[in-house]
């Protein structure tokens, strides 16, 4: 039976955590949050598309929990989504080659803070005897090599948000939320029936301009490896420099990404609105 109390109480500890909680002074502006049941069959989907290798939520479940007997209806995944603060955005929207300073702190340290939330999150569910697990914390956790979309792994954050209803995919492959595609995101599952949060939108790609017809090309212009073109993410060329060239100008950075696609794009803040022409 769905528990809209505890739903509250599970947004409001994420949200509390990152708004109060002195882990994050100066990292994420307040999070977005919503919820996808373990039966969605966007997760089963998610096997053909990505990859057999791709996790359900029952299939993490299990393997966290061996002893425990339950079914895919009785699972909640919790996801979240981490907006940039509005300084981090301002910062690397200056940017034409590397990630800002305060971009690379959000990136690593900010991203530390986002593995704290996920233990937060689990332990608050477990002192509440509901066994819960963050998928990107279990040692089932790993990287995997797509047929279909080249370098994967066996849960994605993105798409558990995507399943819960808080954003689509763009072309550079982020998450276009209701605060935009800069941000982090996160996930717990928990055996617990929460109410779903309905998803507003019908298509992955809803929320991208480039497939409307304004045909927006921002984020191609804002990638300084060439890695975003008109079909898509090159997930390879994007690694490529941010462990070569973004690596070497900053070496807290440890190859981890840029985000100039995700900031200086009218997809950066929020859902961006198709001009009237």
């Amino acid at each position: 039976m769905d528990n809209p109390d505890l739903a509250e109480l599970a947004e409001s500890i994420i949200k509390d955590f990152i708004v109060n909680s002195t882990e994050n002074s100066q990292f994420w502006a307040e999070p977005l949050v919503g919820f996808s049941n373990g039966a969605d069959p966007l997760f089963e989907a998610y096997k053909e598309h990505v990859g057999p290798f791709h996790m359900t939520p029952l299939e993490i479940f299990n393997k966290a929990f061996p002893s425990i007997r339950t079914e895919a209806n009785q699972l909640t995944v919790i996801s979240w989504i981490l907006p940039q603060t509005e300084e981090a955005k301002s910062d690397n929207r200056k940017e034409t080659l590397y990630p800002s300073e305060r971009w690379v702190l959000s990136r690593m340290s900010g991203e530390a803070v986002n593995t704290k939330l996920r233990k937060h999150v689990v332990a608050f569910f477990e002192k509440s005897r509901y066994a819960a697990v963050a998928p990107l914390l279990s040692p089932y956790w790993e990287r995997k090599v797509s047929d279909r979309y080249g370098l994967a792994s066996n849960w994605s954050e993105r798409h558990a948000a995507y399943a819960s209803g808080l954003g689509t995919f763009g072309l550079s492959d982020g998450l276009i939320t209701p605060k935009g595609q800069a941000m982090r995101c996160g996930s717990v599952i928990v055996q617990l029936e929460l109410p779903i949060t309905k998803r507003p939108y019908q298509h992955h790609r809803a929320y991208c301009l480039f497939f409307s017809e304004v045909k927006c090309d921002a984020c191609i212009k804002r990638c300084p490896a060439g890695a975003i073109s008109e079909i898509g993410h090159d997930k390879i060329k994007c690694r490529n420099y941010t462990r070569s060239i973004v690596k070497k100008s900053n070496s807290n950075m440890e190859g981890k990404g840029c985000g100039l696609c995700q900031t200086g794009v009218p997809c950066e803040s929020m859902i961006p609105v198709i001009p009237h022409v």
